[in-house]
């Protein structure tokens, strides 16, 4: 048997061994829920960091204030990156309108505090450490401008810090859900399927210990923590990563201290990319930061998944243009079943935790896309160093 041939085999192999393994620590994973005698006591600050969001910071802003935290121990700041819309008036205003309310909000504008030729690069990393250096709460909180949250998703998660399940000590940092919604268009389906796919396998990982991801518009850790690492020292010229650097560097100071919030009231949602052009540029910029993580299992299981969809694209290619072997046809027959048998497995199975079964009617087409985007962004964020992000070129 040719030597290509088995490496296809292994790789399918592989897959199969990984998709499994998130399938079974999702469903390992317990979903948390508030004890009936809890109560909030902990002081949170909310960090926002906003650039240009006019459109979406106002239904961030009344998300979180509708919310069942009590607003005398919140903190909300939002910390504006020299944005050239209106969003700094939008906030100024809502402050304003709130100032005879309990609620704190905050406007931090980084244009305050940072050089003037600042403007001009990502400053994320840099919005968080100043509205850290300025908060008053025990815990940090930190979602996107472009989200909404649901009533309860602050309760479930500062409650997930006093009561946890997977270990005998407290969790210090937590990482929970976030969805796409509002679909348009095909590629919005596949973004939202994709999604639900990526928090299943955030939360096996973290729940099984051999790999720690997450997302920033969805994270909570003590301000003492994020000091104790000494926040993104190490990584700060890497433009995105604000959340998985921060993630890992806490899950090797403190072991087993990181955990993820199950529960379907608990997430965070966001609209996903509209059009191929900002899918692109969004999947670059994550890609730009894989080669630093510094957790190898992470690495290790990326460059399968690169290598196993990339095969069958390579082995379909070689067999219809030169006239492939029978072995090489069935190769490709078993690829793609395999890939489409474990990732319905995962897929429908989060679509049902997360109440959106809806999604699994487009599972063909972003099947297909999830394919063919995993081996195409791959390679083109080896080769591509630069990506556009919030009307900013920014160089890897």
């Amino acid at each position: 048997m040719p030597v290509w041939i088995v490496f296809s085999l292994l790789l399918t192999i592989v897959y199969a061994g990984i998709m499994l393994r998130y399938l079974r620590g999702w469903r390992a994973l317990p979903e948390w829920r508030i004890s009936p005698a809890w109560e909030a006591q902990k002081k949170v600050t909310i960090l926002i960091p906003a650039r240009n969001e006019a459109g979406c910071i106002s239904d961030c802003l009344q998300s979180i204030l509708a919310g069942s935290y009590p607003l005398q121990l919140l903190e909300i700041m939002v910390i504006d990156d020299f944005s050239e819309d209106e969003t700094v008036s939008i906030v100024a205003s809502i402050v304003q309108e709130q100032q005879d309310t309990s609620a704190d909000i905050r406007l931090l504008r980084l244009s305050e505090i940072l050089p003037p030729d600042a403007a001009g690069q990502a400053n994320k990393k840099s919005a968080i450490e100043a509205g850290i250096a300025r908060a008053s709460g025990e815990l940090i909180v930190t979602t996107d401008a472009d989200c909404i949250v649901g009533k309860d998703w602050l309760r479930l998660l500062i409650s997930r810090f006093d009561a946890p399940l997977e270990t005998a000590l407290q969790p210090l940092l937590v990482t929970g859900p976030v969805l796409f919604h509002r679909e348009q268009n095909v590629l919005q389906y596949f973004q939202s399927l994709d999604f639900l796919g990526l928090m299943g396998i955030t939360g096996a990982g973290i729940h099984q210990g051999f790999q720690r991801m997450g997302n920033g518009a969805h994270l909570a850790y003590y301000r003492s923590v994020f000091q104790a690492v000494d926040g993104y020292a190490g990584n700060r010229q890497t433009a995105s990563g604000d959340d998985m650097f921060l993630i890992q560097k806490v899950a090797a100071r403190f072991p087993g201290r990181i955990a993820f919030l199950k529960n379907p009231d608990a997430a965070v949602r966001t609209e996903a990319k509209p059009d191929w052009r900002s899918f692109v540029q969004q999947r670059l910029r994550w890609g730009a930061k894989n080669a630093g993580l510094p957790e190898w299992p992470v690495r290790l299981i990326l460059l399968s998944v690169f290598l196993f969809c990339g095969s069958i694209w390579f082995n379909l290619i070689a067999f219809l243009s030169f006239r492939g072997t029978f072995e090489l046809g069935q190769i490709i027959v078993i690829q793609i079943i395999v890939k489409a048998v474990f990732d319905w497995m995962l897929l429908s199975e989060m679509c049902r935790f997360f109440k959106r079964t809806d999604l699994l009617r487009w599972f063909l087409p972003s099947f297909f896309l999830h394919t063919l985007y995993i081996p195409l962004i791959g390679t083109a964020s080896l080769f591509f160093k630069k990506y556009a992000w919030k009307g900013r070129e920014v160089r890897v």
